[in-house]
């Protein structure tokens, strides 16, 4: 933006207004107008500088334009012309100001990233198991920063942003360092939607501010990311639920909060970002959720991040000793001077509930122009005085315009810091205008603003699931009513098939006649399956998977994010109580059954249709080849194997019916086979474990995976995701891909829904055990002996279909330990299952007598102690650096020993395995 204006007359005639002809990344060229009555040639003197303290003088003669070279990209630079009179008098100066031009080709070049401008960086690639995955790697370009800082960022690395190279040193070389805001915007500028999505969900797990508004200073335009941050949920505690004891939980793009916005005017004076990141930290520690100079090549000049407008949130954990607010708030942080950014600064006044203006008392006469704008946020300025003196001040604007002193003059920034905290708090008593950032995207559109959702691909995706989710009025009635396939004909089909091998009621019939009396029956229960005609829901749910790839991802977000809005609010008290029932009444089995069944059947979820698509399917292989529900149903496996290479998880066993549907589950892989040009080669690691001991959560965040997390109860079942090998490190590790397994959470107690569902949980996780290479066993300190006890017999099954594979153990939340605590528990472990085994008749039966017959253990690399995830209280709590190692270390020793692992066969040969160890078990 271009500022310019004409200070009073002098003797010496001044020069008319200052125009720039051209602005470019490192040149500007300016012209002036003549001197009123003045014919002559005139000679003017042309003075520049920056904020970065550059400066240059010429004279001129006979001219009014020059081009001034070798200036700084991205930077902003303050000119004068005088007229010069013979004996060197000069006339009042006419003054203008200008960014040059940030060149963006040459960032992303710097980056590595030109090339992924165009074709855009995908979720598949970064999960990608590569050579950082199997060696160590410094840093040591400009170029290894995009990785890198991924890498750390699915990791969950609260210190992601502070990257050094090595080949340089950012403190005396500025000229070659990367300002890792500049690094953020140059990889959103080259992702796709899918990874956008992703990464903007790691960001705020690790309470780092997102992009709300992101710049393309090539195109020059600016975005909108509300697709981005749709994905984050967070649970919190505002005054009125904290009295009453209950917490709620909310995506963040739909709920309505007051909006704080921040922006500077002028040169900057203060660290705004660091004056931030105090307020908004809660009492206990204080986190950088902005980046600021003081940080790891923070100081680095900003070349196309200027103009990127970040967001984040305060929410109240409902602890008045911990939080600095009792209400929740959006707080939004322009980069730059908003004189050169008036789109962005317009847009923030017509949707904030405040803004605050950072800005030194000489540039007070900006704000005549606020009477020309749209603007309905209270306006506060922190204006410097007298050297480091701060004073808020209110902009009033009608009937005309007024500064007055909301607070006396501060001293230092403490004192500043306790009057922004006090402003804002009375701001949230008054009940200030409040907005979902959903609703923000029509003052986008008045500014002429760009919002991510306008593609057609996403509009048509949300359309369709528009169509599925607006006739959920009650999840019960709706799954019978619209996904009959799945309900109680496919649960006795399941009892009949695990019948036909358990034989639990056999009496005294012959066992072949009673095996042929199953299949009779299992014949009748397919044929009432067939009379179900392909409900609406399924042709819609079918409809929106055969589009693009990038249609049908959005497709499913959509559908996962409306499901999920649906079905929160009753599973969140659900789960509430499920949580305390468990935790202060184990013993009342029935009453936590009753609510595991409530939860059951009020869930809503992805599966859920792929479920249907599955039992249609299956049905429809009954039926003969030119009927038109087998045509209907011969695609769905494609769809399902695309589903699972865009990286949605895949339900292998159905936790509801506790049961695998083989020939659908067959096909799907079997797809999945052809798709990837008959390369998957796999090995395969596991997850079993206590129930909500954090291993969804440990898995997604070493490998970046989306397996499902919630409060209480997450896994029922067993669900899968695959994840690719790069082409140079297969030979290495033996394989194409690693299949992961995550699976229900273990009961130390028998919470029955029927005669067998404690049964059904051990053999879902002996049936994790033996499709394994390496099975991880999370442990919950509090419940450790019963659930070691459930995985000895777990893996005691393994002992007749001949598999032994490697074992981790894992701890969750555990406290800091020396090296000689650990080593000492490292024995306990050993000793204590060494103890189960020889007390245990099954296994003395089994011919087990020690730990090494059901398993291979190293007690040096195979026993980990995790610490908690959060650093602090939530919901404003980031995860905790420990944690993020931690799960790293643990993610290099597995794929170091994948490595040793022999090799086995491919997705084909796994189809035959979980055939045969499903049936065996």
């Amino acid at each position: 933006m271009i500022s310019s204006f004409v200070l009073c007359v002098p003797v010496v005639p001044p020069p008319g207004e200052i125009t720039f002809l051209s602005v470019k990344p490192n040149s500007v060229i300016l012209s002036w107008g003549s001197p009123e009555e003045e014919e002559a040639p005139q000679s003017f003197r042309v003075k520049w500088s920056s904020t970065k303290k550059e400066e240059g003088c010429f004279v001129i003669r006979g001219f009014q334009k020059i081009e001034i070279e070798s200036l700084q990209l991205g930077q902003l630079y303050y000119f004068s012309v005088a007229t010069q009179d013979e004996d060197g008098s000069l006339s009042k100066a006419v003054t203008a100001s200008v960014f040059t031009e940030p060149s963006l080709r040459e960032v992303l070049s710097m980056l590595g990233l030109e090339d992924q401008y165009d074709n855009k960086l995908t979720l598949s690639s970064v999960m990608e198991i590569n050579q950082s995955d199997t060696s160590e790697n410094k840093l040591e370009t400009q170029k290894s920063l995009p990785d890198a800082f991924l890498r750390r960022l699915m990791m969950l690395n609260t210190n992601a942003r502070s990257l050094k190279c090595a080949s340089y040193d950012v403190d005396t070389d500025k000229s070659n360092a990367i300002n890792p805001l500049d690094l953020i915007t140059a990889l959103f500028l080259c992702s796709d939607g899918i990874l956008q999505q992703d990464i903007v969900l790691k960001m705020s797990l690790c309470q780092f501010a997102v992009p709300l508004l992101l710049p393309n200073c090539e195109k020059r335009e600016i975005t909108m990311m509300l697709w981005s941050l749709r994905d984050i949920v967070r649970a919190f505690r505002p005054s009125q639920q904290a009295f009453l004891k209950q917490s709620c939980e909310e995506r963040l793009v739909s709920s309505h909060v007051p909006l704080m916005s921040f922006v500077r005017l002028g040169k900057r004076f203060l660290s705004k970002s660091q004056m931030l990141n105090k307020l908004l930290s809660n009492s206990q520690r204080s986190h950088d959720i902005f980046y600021h100079c003081n940080m790891v090549s923070g100081d680095v000049p900003r070349r196309i991040s200027n103009g990127l407008v970040e967001m984040t949130w305060y929410l109240p954990c409902g602890e008045r000793k911990v939080d600095k607010f009792t209400e929740p708030l959006a707080v939004a942080n322009l980069r730059g001077d908003i004189k050169a950014f008036d789109k962005q600064f317009s847009f923030l006044c017509q949707t904030s509930a405040a803004v605050y203006i950072f800005c030194d008392e000489s540039e007070m006469d900006f704000f005549k122009n606020l009477q020309n704008k749209q603007v309905t946020a209270e306006v506060f300025l922190i204006s410097r005085t007298q050297g480091k003196h701060f004073t808020l001040k209110k902009v009033t604007m009608e009937p005309s315009l007024k500064i007055a002193n909301v607070s006396q003059t501060k001293k230092t920034d403490t004192e500043l810091l306790k009057a922004l905290k006090e402003s804002i708090s009375k701001l949230l008593e008054g009940s200030p205008n409040k907005m979902s950032v959903e609703n923000l995207a029509e003052g986008a559109y008045q500014c002429d603003i760009l919002t991510d959702e306008e593609s057609e691909n996403c509009q048509s995706a949300c359309n369709n699931a528009d169509k599925i989710t607006e006739r959920v009025k009650n999840t019960s009635e709706f799954k019978d009513k619209h996904l009959p396939s799945q309900g109680h004909i496919w649960k006795a089909i399941s009892w009949v098939e695990t019948e036909h091998w358990r034989l639990r009621k056999l009496s005294k019939e012959n066992t072949e006649d009673y095996r042929k009396s199953l299949k009779t029956k299992e014949k009748q229960l397919r044929q009432k399956q067939q009379i179900f005609e392909i409900p609406a829901v399924t042709v819609s749910f079918i409809h929106g998977m055969v589009t693009s790839e990038v249609q049908r991802y959005c497709f499913l977000k959509w559908l996962e994010i409306k499901l999920d809005n649906v079905c929160r609010h009753q599973l969140s008290a659900l789960q509430d109580q499920y949580k305390e029932l468990s935790q202060k009444s184990p013993k009342d089995t029935d009453k936590i059954a009753e609510i595991d069944k409530q939860i059951s059947v009020c869930s809503l979820r992805m599966e859920h249709f792929f479920r249907e698509c599955g039992q249609l399917y299956e049905c429809a292989s009954y039926l003969p080849e030119y009927t038109r529900q087998r045509k209907t149903t011969e695609q769905l496996p494609t769809l399902c194997a695309q589903m699972l290479l865009d990286g949605f998880p895949l339900e292998l066993v159905d936790g509801d019916a506790a049961n695998i549907p083989m020939k659908w589950t067959a096909s799907v892989l079997t797809e999945l086979h052809h798709i990837l040009h008959s390369k998957t080669k796999l090995k395969v690691i596991t997850v079993i474990g206590a129930e909500n001991s954090g291993k969804s959560t440990l898995l997604n965040t070493m490998f970046g995976l989306r397996f499902a997390v919630s409060k209480g109860t997450c896994t029922r079942g067993a669900f899968m995701q695959l994840i690719t090998i790069n082409s140079k490190v297969r030979k290495e590790l033996g394989c194409d891909c690693i299949l992961i397994i995550d699976t229900e959470g273990l009961k130390p107690h028998p919470m029955v829904q029927d005669d067998h569902s404690h049964e059904r949980d051990k053999e879902v996780a002996s049936l994790a055990v033996a499709l394994s290479d390496i099975a991880i066993v999370s442990v919950s300190n509090s419940r450790e002996e019963d659930i070691l006890e459930l995985v000895l017999h777990a893996f005691t099954r393994l002992k007749d279909v001949g598999k032994k594979p490697l074992c981790h153990f894992v701890h969750i939340n555990m406290p800091d330990m020396s090296a000689a605590e650990r080593k000492k528990r490292d024995k306990e472990l050993v000793e204590q299952l060494e103890e189960m085994i020889q007390n245990d008749d099954e296994m003395e039966k089994a011919n087990i007598a020690e730990l090494s017959d059901v398993m291979q253990f190293n007690i040096n690399s195979c026993n980990w102690y995790i610490p908690p995830i959060w650093c602090g209280v939530p919901p404003m709590a980031p995860v905790r650096v420990g944690y993020s190692e931690k799960a790293l270390e643990l993610k290099k020793q597995l794929i170091k020993d994948l490595k040793k692992c022999p090799k086995r066969g491919d997705l084909m040969d796994f189809i035959k395995w979980l055939d045969r160890f499903w049936k065996a078990l």
